[in-house]
Parts: C-alpha cells; sequence; structure tokens
C-alpha cells in the first residue's frame, strides 16, 4: 500500500493497531540541513506491506504515533537509532517497545554492525538489493524501482526477528537487549547538550582552559544556530576554525575575518554573535573553567595484563557465540585494568556475568591462566600462594 493522503493513513493506522509486530524503516534526506528531511516510512506486518511517503503527506504525520507508541506492538528496526530520531521528531512519538535485529545479531554470533542484506542472506537465503541506496528520496514521482528497493527494507524484517527472538529465548539471552534496546526509545538520548558540544570538536584537547571555555560557547553558539537555521552546522564554521578563534580569540569583527576558514560572509553575518560567544567565554571565573577529562596513561606493564584479558574474553566470546566487541573494546580492557571500572560495561549486567567477574579475579590474583592442551584454562589460585592481584603499576 502507498499511502499519500491522511485518509488512506488514518486507515492504515487502524489496521496496523491490531498487529502483534511491525518492521519499520525511514528514508530520510540531510547532506543540506540540520535536521533529517523525512522523505518515506516503510512499515511490514502480517504479510503487507506500507509505504509512506512523508513529503506528499506534508509532515501530517501524527496519527502514526499511535502506532509507533503501541505498548502491545513490537517496532523491529536493523540498526534504528536514526529511525528512532527521524520519527520522533516528525510525529511526536517515540518508538517503543523496539527490537533491533543488528544489535541482537550480535548476541547471535554475527559480527558487529552486520548490515541488513547480509543478515537476510545468512538467515533466510534471501537477496535484497542495495542498489539504490544513494538514491534522493525527496524527489517525485518515486520510480517503481525506487518503492521496490524500500519494500524490501522491511520486507524480510518480520522473519528475521522471529528466528532470533526464538533462538535468544532458548538461549537464555533476551533479557540481556533490555537496557540496549530502553536506551534506544528513550527520547532523552536523542537530546542536545548545547554545553558539552565542545567536547566532540576535533582538536579540542590541544585547547588550555581558557580557550576551552571560549570554545564552549562558540560550540553552543554554532549549534544553536544551526538549528534556527536549518543548515549542517559545519556550513556555519568548521571544528578547525572554531578551535583557532577559541585560541586566538579575536575581539573585532575584522580580527575575525582574518582567521583562517571563517568566510566574509560568517564574519558579517555572524560577527556580534561569535564576538558575544568569546566574550562569555572570558568571563567564566578561572576556577570554573571547563577540563577535559584525561584518563591517566595506562602503565606499560598494565598492558600484557590487558593482552591476556582480551585473549579470555575472546574465548568466552566465541564459547557463547557473541561477538568480542560487543562484550568490550580494548579501550575498555585498559581502563578496567587501569581500576576505573565504575559505571564500565563489564561491571554490571550480562557482561559481568559473562566474563566481567572472571577478569575482574584474574586482575585480583584469585584466578591464574593456563595453556592446558592448547587451551586457555581458568584456575582458582590456592589461598596463601605466593601469586597475587595485579597492582595497576604501582
Amino acid at each position: 500500500m502507498y499511502i499519500r493522503d491522511s485518509e488512506t493513513l488514518a486507515a492504515a493506522v487502524q489496521t496496523l493497531l491490531s498487529a502483534s509486530v511491525i518492521a519499520l524503516d525511514t528514508e530520510f534526506m540531510r547532506e543540506r540541513t540540520y535536521y533529517a528531511r523525512l522523505c518515506l516510512i516503510q512499515l511490514a506486518a502480517d504479510g503487507a506491506t506500507y509505504l509512506i511517503d512523508a513529503i506528499a503527506l506534508e509532515g501530517r504525520l501524527e496519527p502514526l504515533a499511535r502506532v509507533l507508541t503501541a505498548p502491545g506492538i513490537v517496532k523491529v528496526v536493523h540498526a534504528g537509532s536514526q529511525d528512532v530520531e527521524v520519527l520522533l521528531r516528525a510525529t511526536g512519538g517515540t518508538v517503543a517497545p523496539i527490537f533491533d535485529t543488528q544489535i541482537a545479531a550480535t548476541l547471535a554470533g554475527f559480527p558487529t554492525q552486520v548490515g541488513y542484506a547480509q543478515l537476510v542472506k545468512d538467515m533466510l537465503g534471501e537477496h535484497v538489493d542495495k542498489s539504490d541506496t544513494f538514491t534522493d528520496w525527496s524527489v517525485r514521482p518515486l520510480s517503481e524501482a525506487q518503492l521496490r528497493y524500500a519494500e524490501a527494507d522491511v520486507l524480510h524484517l518480520p522473519e528475521v526477528y522471529r528466528l532470533l527472538n526464538e533462538r535468544l529465548s532458548r538461549e537464555g539471552r533476551l533479557g540481556w537487549l533490555a537496557d540496549d534496546f530502553e536506551r534506544l526509545a528513550d527520547p532523552a538520548t536523542y537530546d542536545v547538550d548545547l554545553r558539552e558540544l565542545y567536547r566532540r570538536v576535533k582538536r579540542a584537547s590541544s585547547l588550555d582552559r581558557r580557550s576551552l571555555a571560549v570554545l564552549r560557547e562558540l560550540a553552543a553558539w554554532r549549534e544553536s544556530e544551526a538549528q534556527r537555521r536549518d543548515t549542517p552546522k559545519r556550513w556555519l564554521i568548521s571544528d578547525e576554525s572554531l578551535i583557532e578563534i577559541a585560541r586566538r580569540r579575536p575581539a573585532s569583527a575584522s580580527e575575525l575575518g582574518a582567521i583562517r576558514g571563517v568566510n566574509d560572509r560568517v564574519a558579517a553575518r555572524s560577527a556580534t554573535a561569535v564576538l558575544a560567544a568569546i566574550r562569555e567565554g572570558m568571563a567564566v571565573p578561572d576556577d570554573e573553567l571547563p577540563r577535559l577529562p584525561k584518563r591517566d596513561r595506562v602503565p606499560a606493564d598494565a598492558q600484557p595484563v590487558a593482552d591476556l584479558l582480551s585473549a579470555v574474553l575472546r574465548v568466552r566470546a566465541r564459547e557463547h557465540g557473541v561477538a568480542p566487541s560487543l562484550i568490550a573494546s580494548r579501550d575498555d580492557l585498559e581502563r578496567f585494568v587501569s581500576g576505573d571500572r565504575e559505571g564500565h560495561p563489564l561491571s554490571s549486567g550480562w557482561r559481568h556475568t559473562l566474563v566481567g567477574a572472571e577478569l575482574a579475579a584474574i586482575v585480583e590474583g584469585s584466578i591464574s591462566v593456563r595453556v592446558v592442551k592448547g587451551k586457555l584454562t581458568l584456575t582458582p589460585v590456592p589461598s596463601g600462594s605466593a601469586e597475587g592481584a595485579y597492582d595497576g603499576g604501582a
């Protein structure tokens, strides 16, 4: 069903409310705007597919929120964070409850960030055409080939969901996904904290604390201005120019215009706001200046310990059919070795149960790792043994 008017959408919503599982995908454009421009919404439920033309409907998509938020309907997506964010803005409703097949697949032994087409091929033996990946979905009319492509993105999702759900339920792992899925559905996940954006600016760590205070104001201004104009923030001022402005702190429009990367239009149109942001950063009291958190470097002798933990983690991941990168990254392991474990992914939940507790015991010296017949073997260390905990290089 190709839906291009409000009456047909209302009828489809009424039908979809009786479904228990709905596959969901979107097509949008955001190359020239700050906010994504939603072009098409694809749904599949009970053997039927629905292609909702957001452009033809001129954004009148609020009725769809009844489906997206219905507690008795599981919404199935693949790598769906952007879809959730776009639909939240377009309909006013988040997508919940949600099941992301890309996240779930990693607990079933598939590689991290496995693509939809590959997952469908591996699980169902079906081919999904991805030739229109870079099409311009804002151009109308849509061709039959585009509509078939869009439909294919949800056509197989219900069956993939069924198989993954059955497998993870059988293995007792379905509950492991609860936190990830709740975070994916939480509107707060997509909030932008203007006061924290400076941390993401490239080379921010090269600045002193006073310059960081200026950068904080500049990054917040750039984001809010990009939102107001609905234009990509990089089109206003690049990260490189923001860093240079924060470092040099120009006091006039002419000094601002002399900075490389700040074109005449920016200097003329935004000079007042940029200079005001600089003054705000300069006025921050010394004891309130921002500081980028710098983790202590892991001691050289801790690297072999992290290597050992990585080997144990890979063994456990293979035994349980879980992608190792889903459990912990190398950076996570180094933090773990150095004792930075508060809020650590290996310190709670299923990751702790699966391998985190063992890794902690290895670091603390209560478990030793040996090679027996070519395999890593974990053995409790007898009480009073000379073997001891890794002391973090102290």
